[in-house]
């Protein structure tokens, strides 16, 4: 205790970025603008924490995050805190699906990220609080997390609710796969709209182990978000906004301890994320997004990386799309901890990682005990599948690698002869007509990030074979990606891609096309004389977007194998934000 009685402060605010604006004579301009938004001057001297949201109303995942965010704040206020709040884009997968907008999909994630960067810098705030719900804005708020590296805390905003339909639970995933049904006379068009009414009753994120619930799993088992709270479902609201107080209290913490994201996110860390990913049958665009916050934390993880340790974990969450259950039932039977739970008693993760409690993975998971009643999540003893429900497959088709969600898959070999579409489009008019034959396999290129450009997801057509019932009797190859609620024999990131000459943009059609995924390996089998006769031919294509973001993302983008990521990332820093 100093020697005139008064109590130590918690924070010293000579030593943190908000100094530049709230500090000193110079400043009093500075100190204008915030009285003029209410700002006491108390709060103008404590602490300044940005409050980031994607709160929008474009999708159901997104448009309860600004009521999430006031608790957050009161969190922020409760800690000794000054929360300020801002928001910014989110493109959701759902409803660009299956047209251009899709393009623009992956290109988001990369501008969420900077967004975050630029209101961070540009206020010069000390720690942060980052609120998301669709597909690219999880991995797009983590990666500014990681960037600024100032004291941080991710917050999911919940999963949706199944909706109900003919006694069964279902999903949006449920109505892609409508779609194919109705246009293979499966169902009538009265049937799909009785389905499209009810598979998504509420506000939240898709519910299946998709593209939001594989990457709020992963905030979970990474350490950067509060145990549990990524697995609440946006309609349980008294829990969800107990969580977001907790995560406001949690930054000041952090902030006082001056523990931040890059001290959590090891390359230990990005294994753990790698094994929930594979244990959960997880969406195949995590291989994009753990490589792209990887590189901002300078940590080397890429799609490699990934698929050796996706090859040695069991899969043991029966999970939609490929299981039975959604996130919901998860969380009934005790959330992401428990499947943590399973793995970590199994010896799959690394127990002694830090997170945002102050306290290490084991420590968190110590009073958490497996519940033995329930068929969601198995012990690694006992799993659905002693390899991971996600796969690397490399080889001639494939020199920089792809990968492909092998989750309740019967069979994982394929050999077929190519059917060749130059945009997901053409591809499917083509499934909607039938116009393939079983045993093809469907090659879907041009859609890498550079030649989408924007990498976009495919779902529309995945999503119609399945309906036809056509899932497991072709295979689908593409250099773009999927939907995390893809099922089949779907093969993505196919590198490199298309657009820069990879081998397959040289396929033609009934040329032979193998894959295995209990070895990993996707094999054109084309001569390599006859491949360099058809490389001599061919000639790069000009996009549609020749101006625009979608012109400049084409400028900037690296290979999928690393992320697809837009600049070097922290192995190139001359300074960290946090320090200035």
């Amino acid at each position: 205790m100093p020697d005139d009685g008064t109590k130590p402060q918690r924070f010293d605010k000579s030593k943190l970025p908000s100094r530049h604006t709230t500090e000193g004579a110079d400043r009093a301009p500075h100190r204008a603008m915030y009285y003029a938004m209410g700002v006491t001057e108390e709060e103008m001297h404590a602490p300044i924490v940005g409050v980031a949201t994607c709160w929008n109303e474009a999708a159901p995942c997104n448009i309860d995050l600004t009521r999430q965010a006031q608790f957050v704040k009161d969190g922020v206020k409760g800690g000794g805190g000054t929360p300020r709040e801002f928001t910014t884009i989110t493109v959701t997968d759902g409803i660009a699906m299956g047209h251009p907008g899709m393009k623009c999909s992956l290109v988001s994630r990369d501008w969420i990220a900077d967004t975050v960067e630029l209101t961070m810098r540009g206020h010069c705030y000390d720690a942060l609080v980052a609120l998301a719900g669709c597909d690219k804005s999880l991995p797009g708020m983590m990666m500014a997390m990681l960037r600024l590296n100032v004291p941080s805390v991710f917050l999911y905003g919940g999963a949706i609710m199944p909706g109900k339909f003919h006694g069964k639970d279902v999903t949006i995933v449920d109505v892609f796969e409508g779609v194919g049904q109705h246009s293979a006379g499966n169902i009538t068009e009265e049937e799909l709209k009785a389905l499209e009414c009810v598979a998504c009753p509420a506000a939240g994120a898709c519910g299946g182990q998709f593209t939001a619930n594989t990457m709020a799993t992963v905030s979970e088992a990474m350490g950067l978000a509060v145990p549990l709270s990524a697995s609440i479902p946006t309609s349980f609201k008294e829990a969800r906004d107990q969580y977001a107080t907790l995560a406001g209290k949690t930054v000041m913490d952090l902030i006082a301890n001056n523990l931040r994201p890059r001290d959590i996110a090891t390359r230990k860390a990005f294994e753990n994320a790698a094994v929930v990913v594979a244990a959960s049958g997880g969406s195949t665009n995590a291989g994009l997004h753990l490589p792209a916050m990887a590189s901002e934390a300078g940590v080397k993880f890429d799609l490699d990386d990934m698929c050796k340790i996706f090859d040695k974990t069991p899969y043991i969450a029966d999970l939609k799309p490929a299981g039975k259950y959604v996130a919901a039932d998860l969380y009934a039977v005790g959330g992401i901890p428990i499947l943590m739970k399973a793995l970590l008693d199994g010896g799959y993760l690394h127990g002694d990682c830090i997170t945002v409690t102050g306290k290490t993975i084991a420590e968190n998971l110590a009073d958490v005990v497996f519940p033995t009643d329930q068929d969601v999540i198995y012990p690694t003893s006992n799993p659905l599948s002693p390899t991971g429900g996600v796969t690397g497959l490399k080889g001639s088709l494939a020199p920089q690698g792809s990968i492909v969600k092998v989750a309740g898959m019967k069979n994982k070999k394929f050999r077929g002869p190519a059917r060749c579409f130059d945009n997901e489009g053409e591809a499917f008019t083509a499934i909607q007509a039938r116009k393939y034959k079983e045993g093809d396999v469907i090659v879907i290129r041009y859609e890498g990030p550079r030649g989408g450009p924007g990498m976009r997801e495919t779902l529309t057509a995945t999503a119609a074979l399945s309906g036809q019932g056509m899932g497991e009797k072709v295979a689908l190859v593409t250099d773009g990606r999927f939907s995390g609620g893809t099922r089949g024999l779907c093969v993505g990131h196919i590198g490199p891609e298309a657009a820069v000459g990879g081998p397959i943009a040289l396929v033609k059609d009934g040329d032979m096309i193998a894959l295995d995924g209990d070895n990993g390996t996707i094999e054109l089998e084309v001569s390599a004389a006859e491949l360099e006769a058809r490389r001599k031919e061919w000639k790069p294509r000009k996009t549609d977007h020749q101006s625009g973001v979608l012109w400049k993302y084409a400028q900037i983008v690296g290979d999928a194998c690393d992320g697809a990521i837009t600049h070097p990332g922290a192995k190139a820093e001359t300074h960290v934000y946090a320090d200035i």
